[in-house]
């Protein structure tokens, strides 16, 4: 596969996404012509037939949907959302339900202006415009029997990246790759108990808890991937407990991805949902990766937390609030470290039914660099997109040396669509620490801690299970901060300005 050219990937992509479409036009025409047959009462003998048939290849289509889930593989590790959708090529080659194959592309378009990032050297204005490519193809095997198998293949690319200082790396390219390859036993009860237990080894995309920590990137144009094993046990959507023990998957964006033995990851997770107003997340991260020969670089990480919420509903107040905890080293150096959020949110009983949140989050950062104390908080494998901002060629604000309170306006006004305006004020906790991932430093502190603020307006639609689009517009107001950053600390040419990001993408899976 690496020896095809890289016009010949770009006609082949393009074919793909085209099929897809296609696909899933002939599969809703179909559902709606059987719908609309099935609904008339002057239905003739051989039009009941029909949509008897047309019925046949819905319900068989929609059997990894709502009452007809067929729970795959990896079920309990990832957002059922992520994994539920019809399955028209299935049907379209009248597999049978102990097997489980989809494929899903999404294509995306982003452009951002004035650049900020010490690695680039375009400036003065220039745009970083680039096309966004996933394409992932699911296979199972199992049903709804207790051993279970899956393979996920990959492909995400980036064109029109070519250009010098344009942003690209393992986040945004990984051609022709494992992203899930693993097998599960599940019991549905336990020794009489009624409880559920499963176990999944090889390897996996994880979800935890709001996924700050622990997370299969969903914005991104790559995700995480953990190499080991997964044990869960627990009571329906009472509780559960989850353990699990792996070694992260390192990217590489043109050959296969690999683990190292020098790399560890493993914790466990308690979920509680007892009380509706005060359901819990309850944990514990151990980090060991020594992968890099430089042990200034070595990270023994562990993270306790405690996340406490009450999910959102009409009429009523709701919250969140999450507190993690890190100690460890960091090379030679001992680091202690905090992170805190809190949600207050308010959903009107009302058409739209808008809700209203407002945020804050506080990520410690290194006080003094150099020093015999390491405190940049560590956000180890979690996503950012659903709380901070777009990521992919964007997404300049991480869970580290951040202080930032926001709001947020959320609105769905019809069926499928939701509507976001988001605001948030952004500073370094400690300003003599690094900003983010994006080089700049000032070892002084003279630049002050005021990055800046931003307005976001997010737009989504989803047609059905099976098509979806997402748009969105962001304009970040720049702080004093970019105005005040020495010559040494390398800020691109015009950085110091707002920048711009837009993006538009559509998602197909059948």
């Amino acid at each position: 596969m690496r020896c095809v050219s890289a016009d010949g990937r770009s006609s082949v992509m393009g074919m793909l996404a085209f099929v897809l479409a296609m696909m899933l036009a002939t599969g809703v025409a179909l559902a709606e012509e059987s719908q609309s047959v099935s609904s008339s009462s002057t239905t003739t003998e051989q039009g009941s037939d029909y949509a008897a048939v047309m019925n046949g290849i819905k319900n068989l289509a929609d059997a990894q949907t709502g009452k007809n889930w067929i729970e795959p593989a990896d079920a309990v590790l990832n957002q059922r959302k992520e994994l539920e959708w019809s399955r028209y090529l299935k049907t379209a080659m009248n597999l049978p339900d102990w097997v489980d194959l989809g494929i899903e592309n999404r294509t995306r378009f982003e452009s951002y202006d004035h650049p900020w990032r010490a690695s680039q050297s375009i400036g003065n204005g220039s745009t970083d415009p680039q096309i966004a490519l996933r394409s992932r193809l699911r296979f199972g095997l199992g049903g709804n029997g207790p051993l279970r198998f899956l393979f996920e293949g990959q492909d995400a690319r980036a064109y029109l990246d070519r250009e010098r200082g344009d942003f690209r790396d393992t986040t945004t390219v990984n051609e022709y790759d494992i992203l899930q390859l693993l097998g599960s036993l599940t019991l549905d009860n336990v020794g009489g108990s009624g409880l559920q237990t499963d176990l999944h080894f090889g390897r996996m995309t994880m979800d935890f808890g709001r996924r700050r920590l622990i997370a299969r990137n969903d914005f991104r144009n790559t995700s995480n991937a953990f190499d080991g094993v997964h044990w869960q046990i627990g009571q329906g959507q009472t509780w559960r407990f989850r353990a699990f023990f792996t070694e992260p998957v390192i990217w590489d964006d043109v050959n296969l991805d690999v683990q190292n033995n020098k790399s560890l990851f493993w914790g466990t997770y308690l979920e509680s949902k007892h009380i509706p107003w005060l359901q819990l997340d309850a944990y514990y991260l151990g980090l060991n990766d020594q992968r890099v020969a430089a042990v200034a670089s070595h990270r023994t990480y562990s993270t306790v937390g405690l996340r406490l919420y009450k999910d959102p509903k009409q009429g009523e107040m709701d919250y969140e609030l999450e507190s993690a905890w890190q100690t460890g080293t960091r090379g030679v150096t001992d680091h202690f470290a905090h992170f805190q959020h809190l949600d207050l949110g308010y959903m009107f009983d009302v058409p739209w039914s808008p809700r209203f949140l407002a945020h804050y989050d506080y990520a410690s950062g290194d006080r003094k660099p150099g020093d015999s104390q390491d405190e940049g908080f560590d956000a180890l494998f979690g996503a950012r997109r659903f709380e901070y901002m777009p990521t992919g060629t964007f997404g300049p604000f991480f869970r580290t040396n951040l202080s930032s309170p926001g709001w947020r306006m959320i609105v769905t006004p019809a069926q499928g669509w939701t509507v976001q305006l988001k605001q948030r004020f952004w500073y370094l906790a400690q300003s003599k620490d690094s900003f983010g991932s994006s080089g700049l430093r000032d070892s002084t502190g003279g630049s002050g801690n005021n990055i800046g603020h931003d307005v976001e307006v997010r737009v989504q639609w989803a047609v059905s299970s099976n098509m979806d689009f997402d748009a969105g517009y962001d304009h970040w107001f720049k702080g004093s901060y970019f105005d005040r950053l020495p010559v040494s600390a390398n800020l691109p040419a015009g950085g110091n300005k707002g920048t711009d990001y837009f993006y538009l993408q559509m998602r197909v899976r059948v």
